[in-house]
C-alpha cells in the first residue's frame, strides 16, 4: 500500500451522498481525554459495522487530531471542551475535532529526534482529504476523511 498525502483544504458540502450516521463526544481538555476519544471512536465504528482496517486508521487520526486540540485548549484560561464528531455516509467517514483555540493549525517539519510535530503529516498520509475551517474567532474544526 502506498500512502500519498491528502490535500489540505475546506470540506465542501456533499450533496451526492446522504448522511447516515453521526456520533459526538465532548470532553474537557485533559490528557486522559485522548484515550477516551480513541476508545469511543473504535467502539462506535465497530458498532456501525465498519471494516477493522478503517477503524485502525480512524483511531490514529482521532488520536492525532484530539491531541492537537487538547494541547491547544488546555492552555486557554477557561479550558474549553474539545468535541469529536464522527460522520458516515455511503462513501466516507469524516472525523471532525472542534476546539476553541484562536490559533490555526499548520503542518510543520519535525527534527529527527523530536518527540512531537508529526501529527498533521500522519493525518495527511492516512486520510483521503483533510482540512481546517474557522467557524468563528475562537472556534475551529479540523477534519479528516477516510474513503469507505
Amino acid at each position: 500500500m502506498v500512502l500519498r498525502p491528502a490535500k489540505l483544504g475546506y470540506m465542501p458540502a456533499r450533496s451526492d451522498t446522504g448522511l447516515r450516521l453521526i456520533s459526538t463526544l465532548e470532553l474537557a481538555p485533559l490528557p486522559t481525554a485522548i484515550p477516551c476519544f480513541r476508545l469511543h471512536a473504535v467502539a462506535v465504528l465497530t458498532e456501525w459495522g465498519l471494516p477493522c482496517d478503517l477503524a485502525e486508521d480512524a483511531e490514529m487520526l482521532v488520536s492525532e487530531l484530539t491531541t492537537n486540540a487538547v494541547d491547544a485548549s488546555v492552555v486557554l484560561p477557561e479550558r474549553p471542551p474539545v468535541t469529536l464528531r464522527l460522520l458516515v455516509n455511503e462513501a466516507s467517514l469524516v472525523i471532525e475535532v472542534w476546539d476553541q483555540s484562536p490559533h490555526d493549525v499548520a503542518p510543520r517539519e519535525a527534527g529527527a529526534d523530536a518527540e512531537c510535530g508529526r501529527g498533521l503529516v500522519v493525518v495527511a498520509a492516512l486520510s483521503a482529504r483533510w482540512g481546517c475551517k474557522r467557524t468563528g474567532h475562537r472556534r475551529k474544526v479540523v477534519w479528516a476523511e477516510l474513503a469507505l
